[in-house]
């Protein structure tokens, strides 16, 4: 990977210096970040994916040589992790490679990666596959992190976890991680003037809790993801999503305890966290990666002659003879999600009507209440609601289900997720539809609009318990949604002699 000070721009050079004044972060502190969890692919020669959308400069992989990292999932990556070692050798590894310095990353909004909706089906599925092999060794491995930096996300607007998020953050401010050294606590900005958390209170108690008690903005998450080894999530699924969406591209390993409804994605007994806390940062933790996708609202662009602007197809200009004409879309937005991207109605009294698109291929045109795109971690959300498959999260699949459709045979497909879908909404079509992702950036698609969505790069590192990783998804289904519950059959000994009546 080329160094920070050739893929920034002069804007985004003086952003980065901005943040590292305004928060107290060094230079030399974010040479020594660690990247936590970004999957590289190998780089071939291979033609772009066609008419998958307008090419850009920006979006080329360099041509250098990525540097060596220290960072321990692009070793397994690169094979210094081999199949044949020990648990507790891998671990030994795991932390030696960890105390190197990793080059620089650039922050996010700097493309120094290719969007996956360009990359070729080899190499898509190669980073798929590379994905999917990292996480089965993950599952096998107690990685210790070094955390210094401990990230705490909960809702802001919820007294309740407001006051558990100053009892998780006194906890930490006086705890000491196993070299010794103190922990600094990132709470969001709203808890500076918030009574509830009560800062001055917390600061009152010790005079050092000043200047290691500091704040998080949307935008330091998404330029220094790096600055964080760990993130404690206090609620329910929807701040697990949040956490998502904060992190955008590289995401610190999340920490979630159960403080909500259901509980699909959070793990952790709250009323255990200091015993809970004290296991992971001093033994180790296993974390699980869950693939996310990565959705991008494609513009059309109006053309001049309106007589030509009338006349135009989007089956056309998305895979037949205008297929590579550049010109005639831009993109307008990219958003990694967890759970799913739904296209429906919105306000609309009329159905959506809406192409959908796989590869190369028109697959059918969708007539209903939308359509919902979900992972894996999504088959339990809106895919479940819609009548689509429960799904678990190490498949590698994209799973499509129509919503409320107007014919009796739309059934739910399951996909590969080495497949770039785009869904898009017809020019002749009678109402726009409206896109969300992850249920947030909720927009609207004009005629002519469609939206790209394929398997993203950066995964979801999520830390799972270590006494109960392996039946961790079957539980959650088990527990949340009473699946396959219902009173025993009686055995023969307790019925009727054959013949009685």
């Amino acid at each position: 990977m080329a160094s920070n000070e050739s893929q920034l721009g002069v804007a985004d050079a003086g952003a980065h210096e901005t943040l590292e004044a305004e928060y107290g972060l060094a230079s030399s502190d974010s040479d020594g970040m660690h990247e936590q969890v970004e999957v590289f692919f190998s780089s071939n020669d291979a033609q772009r994916r066609r008419a998958s959308i307008v090419p850009d400069a920006k979006s080329r992989r360099l041509s250098s040589k990525r540097k060596k990292t220290g960072c321990f999932v692009h070793a397994m990556l690169e094979g210094k992790v081999l199949d044949g070692q020990s648990t507790s050798n891998q671990e030994g590894l795991a932390q030696e490679q960890l105390a190197d310095k990793p080059p620089p990353t650039p922050p996010h909004g700097a493309d120094g990666h290719r969007q996956s909706r360009l990359l070729t089906k080899q190499q898509l599925s190669d980073m798929a596959v590379g994905i999917r092999e990292l996480s089965k060794k993950l599952g096998h491995l107690r990685v210790k992190l070094k955390i210094q930096n401990v990230f705490i996300l909960t809702k802001a607007h919820d007294q309740t976890l407001v006051a558990k998020t100053r009892d998780v953050t006194e906890w930490l401010l006086q705890s000491k991680n196993p070299d010794g050294a103190l922990y600094t606590v990132w709470v969001e900005q709203t808890m500076e003037n918030s009574k509830t958390f009560d800062t001055e209170s917390i600061i009152a108690k010790d005079p050092s809790y000043k200047d290691r008690l500091k704040y998080w903005t949307n935008e330091l998450c998404a330029k220094r993801p790096h600055t964080f080894e760990i993130c404690i999530a206090l609620g329910g699924d929807g701040t697990v999503l949040y956490a998502s969406w904060l992190f955008q591209r590289v995401v610190p390993p999340v920490m979630s305890f159960a403080l909500g409804s259901l509980g699909f994605l959070t793990k952790f007994d709250f009323g255990k966290y200091p015993d809970i806390l004290t296991s992971a940062f001093n033994d180790g933790v296993t974390v699980s990666l869950r693939l996310r996708f990565e959705g991008t609202i494609m513009r059309s662009q109006r053309r001049v002659d309106e007589e030509e602007q009338r006349s135009r197809d989007l089956v056309e200009e998305l895979i037949g003879d205008l297929a590579d004409d550049a010109s005639s879309h831009r993109p307008d937005g990219v958003h990694n999600i967890l759970n799913d991207i739904v296209l429906d109605r919105g306000p609309n009294p009329t159905m959506s009507s809406i192409e959908m698109f796989g590869d190369n291929d028109h697959f059918t045109s969708v007539q209903g209440d939308g359509i919902c795109v979900a992972t894996p971690t999504g088959s339990t959300a809106y895919n479940l609601a819609a009548g689509g498959s429960l799904c678990h999260p190490e498949n590698p699949v994209m799973l499509v289900t129509a919503i409320s459709p107007h014919t009796l045979s739309f059934r739910p497909v399951i996909l590969p997720d080495t497949i770039v879908l785009r869904l898009g909404v017809p020019y002749d079509a009678r109402a726009s539809c409206w896109a969300s992702f992850d249920g947030k950036e909720r927009s609207e698609l004009q005629p002519g609009d469609y939206v790209t969505i394929s398997a993203s790069r950066f995964p979801f590192p999520s830390v799972l318990p270590l006494d109960r990783r392996s039946e961790d998804w079957v539980d959650s289904i088990s527990r949340t949604l009473n699946w396959n519950n219902r009173q025993r059959q009686k055995a023969f000994d307790d019925c009727p002699k054959n013949g009685a009546k």
